[in-house]
């Protein structure tokens, strides 16, 4: 056999193997190749726009929640300022009632006051006039005029 003969034999069959490889086997390879590099880059892009949008929600959230917390900030102190106007407003409702009802106690300790001393000046009266009437009655003597103001000085007291 001849060396030659064999190589170029050799070279020729490795020709075919290449040629029917780039025919036949390359281009289902480069296929999948290049079918699984676009799901990579498309699953990057995936993770990079899902990023992109977590970091969106996030500011969102953090917005949303400055306004709730400014929301509830100015509604405690709407109610805070509401408690204390209606605070206030009871204050001053117990400090009218309680002026009306000293005054009111003022009022009645005043006429109780009045009555009771209409009713000693009439009891003092009818006392002075049953005294004089007795002194009246009797004779006019000096002793006897002492002794009936001295009864009538004890029934006073």
């Amino acid at each position: 056999m001849n060396l030659n003969a064999t190589l170029w034999a050799q070279s020729i069959v490795f020709l075919a193997f290449v040629v029917f490889t780039m025919k036949f086997v390359w281009p289902p390879l480069t296929k999948a190749l290049d079918e699984r590099a676009k799901k990579i880059a498309d699953g990057l892009a995936a993770a990079d726009k899902a990023k992109t949008d977590l970091a969106l929600a996030e500011k969102r959230v953090g917005e949303e929640l400055r306004k709730a917390r400014e929301s509830g900030a100015e509604l405690r102190g709407a109610a805070e300022k509401q408690a204390s106007g209606l605070l206030e407003e009871a204050r001053a409702e117990a400090a009218r009632i309680v002026a009306a009802a000293r005054e009111a106690a003022e009022a009645e300790a005043a006429a109780v006051s009045q009555r009771a001393k209409e009713a000693l000046r009439d009891q003092v009266a009818s006392l002075a006039v049953a005294g004089a009437e007795r002194i009246l009655r009797r004779e006019i003597n000096p002793a006897v005029h002492a002794e009936l103001l001295a009864n009538l000085k004890q029934e006073l007291n």
